[in-house]
């Protein structure tokens, strides 16, 4: 078998068996992302894999740089990588994807046993900036119109109060709805 024969076998498996599976995105016909883990999970990573023209003679090119992978150091990177390469190493000349996929997902504890969450200074700062936000709008009051402000003084006396019985169509409906005391 030619090695685009290999490829379009392999795709056709891949496609059937995660046919369904949110871990499991299918980027082109040469290109996959697989994600370890759940998405909660602190531990969980995405592989991304491309199929060099001459797979599965040549190896995959394996990469970790997705943003999903942001919070993961450079070390622990590295170790998933040559971890991944010793696989390919040993699967070079067949079909690998599935296998590389499982193993990931078979020993994500393993290869993840010594992350430490790398945190940015971005994400720090625009808290600070939507809690500084958040206070200024809490300043901020309520500008009315020239006639928002004589519709009120129309209906407030000298004192700032309403007169007496500006609300009695309100009462009368309430005791509508709600009836009067029976007289029996």
């Amino acid at each position: 078998m030619t090695a685009n024969e290999d490829q379009e076998m392999e795709l056709e498996a891949l496609r059937s068996i995660y046919e369904g599976d949110e871990c499991f995105k299918e980027t082109s016909s040469v290109s996959f992302q697989f994600r370890i883990g759940e998405l909660e999970d602190k531990k969980a990573f995405i592989l991304d894999l491309t199929w060099p023209e001459m797979y599965p003679e040549t190896a995959p090119q394996i990469s970790l740089d997705s943003f999903f992978n942001n919070r993961i150091s450079a070390e622990t990177k590295q170790l998933i990588l040559s971890k991944l390469e010793e696989q390919v190493e040993a699967n070079l000349g067949t079909a690998m994807m599935y296998t590389l996929f499982e193993w990931a997902k078979e020993n994500q504890e393993s290869l993840m046993e010594n992350h430490k969450p790398v945190v940015t200074a971005v994400t720090s700062s625009s808290d600070v900036t939507s809690a500084t936000s958040t206070a200024k709008k809490r300043e901020k009051k309520e500008q009315l119109t020239k006639s928002q402000k004589r519709k009120i003084i129309s209906k407030t006396d000298n004192k700032g109060e309403l007169p007496r019985g500006w609300n009695w169509i309100d009462v009368i409906k309430q005791l509508s709805r709600t009836g009067g005391k029976d007289d029996e």
